[in-house]
């Protein structure tokens, strides 16, 4: 009988074991997951026109140093594809348009492609995608037929080396493949291009592929001046009467880039496709030009790019589709010097050859991408003598259109205290700055703002523009916005409080049943 109780009991810490295996290994998988890929980022496109060029391991090291994750090549450079084995970097390989006619004829040449490129370097190297081609459909039209079978071809070759769901395959896109782009919610593909775009957003929603699309905010202010404001081309806060509004759908473009995004995604809706995420491989502004390009300028580029990784790291979407934050590619990584004229298409990098910055990005506040920001830690707060009505238009201007982050002020939060109008705008008012990226103008409020280096914060109120704030907290876009490291560092805590309660528990059971079979 004491046999028969001792093997209830063992067969009780069988079980009890085999729970405990069962809930934590699945969260562990989970949060994973949601750690690596399901988060908006802002990667860098590396081109090669340039003179004098890094090593590879040189090169990997300097992105290391700039805190850079993403990044996309034009080729599949071996030597490059090596040094980046066994780091956290992630790379977009792509097929030169001058391969596809092979890669497309052939599914053995496919095949050897993906497995000279790709499966002698995954896992070590972290591949995450094959952009096949570069805007083959507007620059080399003669070879759009073959596109699509050279896109099956390679994902046949990823399936036979069972990576199609570690790897995706695309194509990027050219804006102008897109008519009537403005207002987004009356965009159409050209229906010239409707056999190859059809079967290939067909390929994209089969396999959850993103749709890939290069879009230049730069040119289409440039062939738009007088119609398109350059502060909206720059995501420069605008006042509500100058926002873009779509007359559709009465929704308020704040920014040119969102609404090239949505016009993409209206352009696939009107072909009933609503499940393929827009991707944005390439997206800059070059900091020189020309007697004919006056708006390519070092403050216009880093305007636009400190403001456009401000605005994905925002993870506030589009005014289409606020729940989806497209991740961006900085076009580019390094000034390609080598290229023809005219003189911006050497001009779009944020550093020189030799790794030195073009221009100093003003993204603090954006986590620790891109080290090279220098800049000062800087406030906005509400000046003196200016009446409580004004601040109050000013405050509730910032806490509605302006999406400022007014959570804190509320009542029994950290910043409510002094509750007064002056306090409570004061944190608004920062929370706009600092979410807008400091840019000039933002802060302002109709000449009732102003720009300090005395930190605002007190007591248990910390300032989103702090230093203390910005290294363990990211900016939120609005009262209801938590951000999925937030969401995530609450449910690991959860979770671990249940596991190390269920831990004891399992403890005491072992003393219970020890004491038992002392007994018996």
């Amino acid at each position: 009988m004491a046999v028969s109780k001792l093997t209830i009991i063992l067969s009780l810490f069988t079980l009890l074991s085999t729970l405990l295996q069962a809930k934590s290994a699945p969260l562990i998988k989970q949060v994973k997951v949601q750690d690596q890929d399901t988060q908006p980022f802002v990667g860098v496109n590396i081109g090669t026109d340039v003179s004098n060029l890094v090593s590879p391991s040189a090169l990997v090291s300097f992105l290391q140093v700039q805190k850079i994750t993403h990044i996309r090549l034009y080729d599949a450079n071996p030597d490059l594809l090596k040094a980046l084995a066994h780091t956290k970097i992630r790379v977009i390989i792509s097929v030169p348009n001058n391969q596809l006619l092979a890669i497309g004829s052939s599914n053995t040449t496919a095949a050897a492609w993906i497995g000279r490129n790709v499966v002698a370097f995954y896992p070590e190297t972290l591949i995450t995608a094959v952009s096949v081609g570069d805007e083959v459909l507007t620059t080399v039209p003669s070879s759009a037929p073959i596109l699509l079978p050279a896109i099956e071809s390679l994902y046949s070759a990823l399936v036979a080396a069972n990576l199609h769901t570690q790897i995706k395959i695309s194509t990027p896109h050219a804006a102008s493949i897109i008519l009537d782009p403005f207002p987004p919610s009356q965009a159409f593909f050209n229906q010239s291009l409707s056999s190859v775009i059809v079967p290939l957003l067909q390929f994209l929603s089969k396999t959850g592929s993103p749709l890939m699309m290069n879009l230049y905010p730069y040119y289409v202010f440039m062939q738009n001046k007088g119609v398109v404001p350059l502060d909206n081309s720059l995501f420069k806060p605008l006042t509500p009467s100058k926002e873009m509004v779509d007359p559709n759908t009465l929704l308020h473009y704040t920014n040119v880039l969102d609404a090239m995004i949505d016009a993409a995604y209206s352009s696939m809706k009107n072909l009933n496709f609503t499940d393929v995420v827009v991707m944005v491989t390439e997206s800059g502004w070059p900091s020189k030009g020309d007697s004919k390009e006056p708006y390519a300028t070092i403050d216009n580029a880093d305007t636009y790019n400190s403001n456009l990784i401000k605005h994905v790291l925002d993870r506030s979407g589009t005014p289409l589709h606020p729940e989806i934050t497209s991740s961006v590619y900085i076009y580019e990584l390094l000034n390609e010097d080598l290229r023809s004229p005219p003189v911006s298409e050497a001009n779009w990098g944020l550093f020189y050859g030799n790794s030195t910055p073009v221009y100093l990005l003003h993204v603090s506040g954006s986590g620790t991408f891109l080290a090279n920001d220098t800049t000062n830690q800087t406030y906005c707060v509400v000046m003196d003598g200016v009446d409580s009505k004004t601040l109050q238009a000013a405050l509730d201007w910032a806490c509605g259109p302006g999406r400022a982050n007014c959570s804190e002020i509320q009542p029994g939060e950290n910043c409510y205290q002094p509750n007064n109008v002056k306090s409570h705008a004061t944190y608004a008012f920062d929370s706009y700055y600092q979410k807008e990226g400091r840019v000039a103008g933002s802060c302002d409020f109709k000449g009732v703002a102003m720009i300090t280096t005395s930190d605002p914060s007190h007591g248990n109120c910390i300032f989103p523009g702090s230093k203390k704030a910005t290294n363990t907290t990211r900016q939120v876009v609005n009262s209801t916005d938590i951000s999925g490291a937030e969401s995530r560092v609450r449910f690991v805590t959860f979770w671990s409080w249940r596991i190390s309660a269920i831990s004891k528990c399992w403890h005491l059971f072992l003393v219970l049943a020890f004491n038992i079979l002392l007994l018996w």
